[in-house]
């Protein structure tokens, strides 16, 4: 028998006229951890939905186990023994986690009722075999978020999966989780489950796969043991160039502390709630760190008038304003680029065109706000796309089409096509490969120069620590230090963040 439990060989798929993928290989051992890289639009997404029957091939051959087969539809990739694990989970957030799991085959007691007890059994074994301690009867929508990752794995597992796709699994988790996420993917491996890990972090790649396989452009770029490979190699692998990994050159801070504060907030988001103070420099890139919970994003979804808040007191520019709203906040010169882009950031349907004049129509807009400027909008855009570099053959295409990357780029587009002068990233790299997160890192110290300030909420030690100019650490709801220029350390964050100290 081959070694391998599943080969892909030569798969081409068009879009249209738009190549997708092109004569691409891979192939995945039994009981290996297989990563596959690449780029964002690289063709990672389209590869795996032809894997599970989302999409059919134009050409190309797919072997299980030795045996060539064809999946008209998911369910016939199912079962096949392929389960797939998508960055947005498919979970029912109102079911309860047995309820979920055997969603589409419930068990059935032999007067044809639901057998909600054997459910919860069968449920309850299988989450204790893989070492997660859940309980069957808790609602989904009570869980964390790395919870309902566990579930929705053991859902997959459930269904006799031999070959387990996990797209970004870690995207969303506390280091701590990832480590309980591993030891699940370790036990699956015993038990000869192969799986294909889809990641734009190298540190998890390095710790958890066994191969790797890079795609770039569509094309399969080649193969590596990760015991055989460096980080350096597998981004020339990926982007066909050497993406400088650091971030470039910050300023001196003591000239940067020096500019006009152009945001001073002041507020109180209800009782028990400890009043905090951000002060914003002109030209100044301020990361907010802490761990997953610690309150940064609450804090900025308050100041811009997205969540409530009792007492808020904002000035702009030295002159107090009122943001009750995110639509007060943009008149004030305030953009935020959200964390969940595909929910909060683009509509999708839509094209970029549309989502990246949405905050600018009136602005835009002819005869008294009445009639859309279309000509006006397209050469906006155009503006965005280019200095941007959006990958898309046109400005009409749905954003829904396009890669995660080229996704946020549309967001941050239409927040710079506004003018704002103070602008808001919460995670603008999350699941967005090292070619892009470079692109973006290089963007907003070209805001800076052109005195437009930044402030930078982020879960990514090396970002917080190679972007900001200065740094407010969050734990609990309350900033507990402030570190500026080269007392910036991760050891420092951290040590605040977990609360290993205070500040003053």
């Amino acid at each position: 028998m081959s070694e391998y439990v599943l080969k892909l060989t030569g798969i081409s798929k068009f879009f249209g006229g738009v190549k997708a993928l092109q004569n691409v290989h891979l192939e995945v051992k039994k009981g290996e951890i297989h990563a596959l890289l690449g780029e964002n639009g690289a063709g990672k997404s389209t590869l795996m939905k032809i894997l599970s029957g989302v999409y059919q091939p134009d050409a190309g051959r797919i072997e299980i186990e030795g045996k060539t087969v064809q999946f008209s539809s998911p369910q016939a990739a199912k079962e096949a023994g392929i389960g797939i694990i998508f960055q947005e989970f498919s979970l029912v957030p109102y079911l309860t986690v047995a309820q979920n799991i055997f969603l589409g085959r419930e068990l059935k007691t032999k007067f044809g009722t639901l057998d909600n007890k054997q459910m919860r059994e069968v449920a309850q074994e299988r989450l204790k075999s893989f070492g997660v301690r859940i309980e069957p009867n808790t609602v989904v929508n009570k869980l964390s978020i790395a919870q309902q990752q566990f579930v929705e794995i053991t859902k997959a597992v459930t269904d006799k999966v031999t070959i387990l796709i996990l797209d970004e699994p870690t995207a969303t988790l506390t280091p701590n989780e990832v480590t309980q996420l591993f030891l699940l993917m370790r036990r699956l491996q015993k038990q000869g489950v192969s799986m294909i890990f889809i990641s734009h972090h190298m540190d998890d790649v390095f710790q958890i796969a066994d191969r790797v396989t890079c795609l770039r452009d569509g094309q399969y770029i080649g193969t590596k043991d990760v015991s055989e490979v460096s980080t350096d190699e597998l981004i020339q692998m990926m982007v066909g160039r050497t993406v400088d990994q650091e971030f470039p050159q910050k300023p001196d801070y003591s000239v940067i502390e020096k500019h006009p504060v152009c945001l001073d907030a002041t507020l109180s988001r209800g009782k028990g709630y400890v009043p905090q103070h951000l002060v914003l420099h002109e030209g100044e890139i301020l990361g907010l760190s802490g761990l997953v919970g610690a309150g940064r994003t609450e804090l900025i979804r308050a100041i811009i008038g997205a969540e409530k808040a009792v007492g808020k007191r904002i000035l702009v520019n030295g002159k107090e304003v009122r943001i009750n709203t995110p639509y007060d906040a943009l008149r004030c010169g305030i953009g935020y680029v959200p964390e969940d882009r595909k929910t909060q950031g683009v509509i999708l349907p839509f094209s970029i065109l549309d989502n990246v004049v949405l905050s600018m129509l009136r602005k835009t807009a002819m005869a008294h706000g009445v009639w859309v400027n279309r000509k006006g909008n397209k050469v906006v855009c155009e503006r965005q796309r280019k200095s941007l570099a959006i990958k898309t053959p046109s400005i009409t295409q749905k954003v829904e089409n396009l890669s995660g990357g080229n996704q946020q780029k549309v967001v941050i587009g239409k927040w710079l096509a506004t003018d704002c002068k103070i602008l808001i990233f919460d995670e603008p790299t999350r699941g967005i490969d090292v070619g892009a997160k470079a692109e973006i890192y290089e963007l907003l110290r070209d805001l800076v120069k052109k005195n437009v300030s930044v402030i930078l909420i982020s879960s990514e030690l090396p970002e917080i620590v190679g972007l900001s100019d200065r740094v407010l650490v969050m734990r609990g709801d309350r900033i507990v230090a402030e570190l500026a220029g080269n007392g910036i350390e991760s050891g420092e964050i951290m040590k605040y963040a977990t609360g290993g100290k205070r500040n003053g």
